[in-house]
């Protein structure tokens, strides 16, 4: 940790403390430390035995899932036997559909035990998708400040080259020219000869600048078809459309180098994403159609979903493991990544622990390990300059041929000494350090609380599959059988006109005896009203008062049937005419 004193715009976050003192245990059990060395075998095992804690859960959850299927399976047939015996108990004391008792509280603790883990699944698969935005948004702000990073890399190198190759190329046209134009002036030819040094010795300071990276093809420095025109200050572009890689100048990319990490850190991040969205609508369509077979009662539904549901237990305790590993892992970079980039970059590609050292910290205190090379450079620019303009003042007027020569280097100088300045800012340790703890940023803050929420995700998501499946086999205990829906529709199909509650009473037995008429009323006995239609027949009148309409066959009984209520007879014969309102009034209060 105290490293980490030396870069005051980055501090480990708690959740990065809290992983990375959680305590390393190899195959042997044996205590080891928290370095981040992921190359070591003996860290790989403290990755490994971390990630099998969820393995172990995995085989917990199947054995809890596995008691309750034999409880299910074996526990119950004894009951079936007393469960036929108590159906008539249990449907007297029901509201309609059959279940109460032990056996309706059993069916409803069952129900809702479902409901609820299936509720627990989405809430889990809510905080899944956040976890998902969390760390492709970390990754993100990772790859573009790596992307960064590389462009000003890939800028330093084309600046180099670039300058390198106006250089080289006044040297080899305009200043050997004028050293043929001034072969009999002695100063003017001494002066010429002074430019052309001082513009090897400034290639040799320029070519010795390094940041580990491929230099420029020598070939293109002795390229006599590259005209002064060309050679322009470079002006940046954004990292977007700046090239990954340094066009021209590397023959393969560097292990370590921004831009290879950059593209692969994109590429494996989008496979990460897309497999993360899968496994969350995966869940999430798995949780819906447990709860639609549940409300409409699909054994078939419920059986396929169980099959997914298995599948998605399995990869949650999966999934839970490689983020554990991924997390701790996550926790000993974050904790001091200077260390693992010291050692890494410089074992790698050997660059100096002082460069690295210079742009990873970036202190005040600390001097440039180019300042040296770049204030000789300055210092041969400006002599240079000072020799092409007393050659400007005081040659021309003897040799006017030399005028275009002259103004060619100048020309070049002009070039490269605009170069030369956007060399020395990028230089700097401000840009690429910025980069670096952008980088860092997005990747221990982002990153790890997008890892978090993942590894909660699958923690919960885990959790609410193992209640599932321990919950659905009680589920299907209530729901009817294809013979009990086949006896329900055969009663039904008897008379269409009797309603549920009326003909559960008369399935029940005959111990609970018929059910009286719903037309047997005081004032049953009224007599019709006048109208011109044939008089209705008189009811036959049983012994306990009630009119004998269901002794008559149908085709006697005229209209309207007997099973109407007298509230609809009492509309059928006020709808005829009656010559005496009175007589019709006094026919209703009976």
């Amino acid at each position: 940790m105290a490293a980490m004193t030396t870069v005051p715009s980055y501090t480990p976050s708690l959740w990065v403390r809290v992983c990375h003192a959680l305590p390393r245990l190899d195959l042997t059990m044996q205590m080891k430390d928290n370095i981040f060395v992921p190359d070591s075998w003996e860290y790989q095992q403290t990755l490994l035995v971390l990630s099998s804690l969820s393995a172990i859960a995995l085989v917990i959850s199947l054995l809890v899932v596995l008691s309750f299927l034999i409880h299910y399976c074996c526990c119950h047939r004894g009951d079936r036997g007393e469960g036929s015996e108590e159906e008539e108990e249990d449907e007297d004391g029901s509201t309609g559909h059959g279940y109460s008792g032990k056996k309706g509280r059993g069916i409803c603790c069952v129900t809702w035990v479902a409901v609820a883990s299936v509720t627990l699944c989405c809430v889990a698969i809510g905080v899944g998708f956040y976890g998902n935005s969390e760390a492709n948004d970390g990754m993100y702000q990772l790859t573009s400040s790596l992307l960064t990073a590389n462009y000003t890399l890939a800028s330093i190198d084309l600046l180099i080259s670039d300058t390198i190759s106006g250089l080289q190329l006044s040297i080899s046209g305009p200043l050997t020219s004028m050293e043929e134009l001034f072969t009999g002036s002695k100063p003017f030819l001494a002066s010429t000869r002074n430019c052309r040094r001082l513009s090897e010795n400034m290639i040799k300071l320029l070519s010795s600048i390094s940041l580990a990276r491929s230099n420029v093809d020598a070939g293109l420095w002795n390229d006599s078809s590259v005209s002064g025109a060309s050679i322009i200050p470079l002006t940046p572009v954004p990292p977007s459309v700046a090239p990954t890689a340094v066009p021209g100048s590397s023959l393969m990319p560097n292990p370590f180098s921004p831009g290879w990490a950059a593209n692969t850190l994109m590429v494996n991040e989008d496979y990460r994403w897309l497999s993360y969205v899968l496994l969350l609508l995966l869940d999430l369509i798995v949780c819906l159609f447990i709860l639609l077979g549940l409300a409409k009662q699909a054994r078939w539904l419920l059986i396929l979903m169980t099959v997914l549901a298995w599948l998605a237990l399995f990869l949650s305790w999966g999934s839970l493991g490689l983020e554990t590993a991924t997390v701790v892992a996550l926790s000993d970079f974050c904790s001091d990544p200077n260390m693992f980039v010291l050692n890494s970059t410089q074992f790698n590609s050997g660059t100096s622990s002082d460069v690295l050292d210079y742009y990873l910290t970036c202190s005040r205190r600390m001097n440039s390990p180019f300042q040296q090379l770049l204030t000789q450079s300055q210092r041969a620019l400006s002599n240079i300059h000072t020799q092409l303009s007393n050659l400007d003042r005081n040659a021309l007027t003897q040799f006017p041929k030399a005028e275009k020569s002259l103004r060619e280097v100048q020309q070049i100088l002009n070039s490269t000494e605009g170069n030369f300045h956007q060399l020395v800012a990028l230089l700097n340790c401000r840009g690429l350090n910025k980069d670096y703890i952008d980088s860092l940023k997005g990747l221990c803050y982002d990153g790890m609380e997008g890892l978090l929420y993942l590894s909660l995700y699958s923690f919960l998501s885990a959790l609410a599959f193992t209640a599932i499946l321990c919950s659905l086999p009680g589920a299907w205990r209530s729901f009817p059988s294809e013979s009990e829906e086949y006896e329900d529709s055969d009663s039904e199909s008897e008379d269409p006109f009797t309603s549920h509650q009326a003909r559960r009473p008369q399935a029940s037995g005959s111990q609970r005896g018929a059910m009286a008429p719903f037309y047997n009323y005081p004032g049953a006995g009224w007599t019709p009203p006048f109208s011109s239609a044939p008089p209705l027949p008189t009811p036959n009148v049983s012994s306990n008062g009630n009119p004998g309409y269901e002794s008559l066959p149908l085709t006697d009984r005229q209209s309207p049937p007997p099973s109407y209520s007298p509230s609809m007879l009492t509309g059928y014969g006020g709808s005829q005419s009656h010559p005496n309102p009175a007589h019709s009034r006094n026919l209703y209060s009976r």
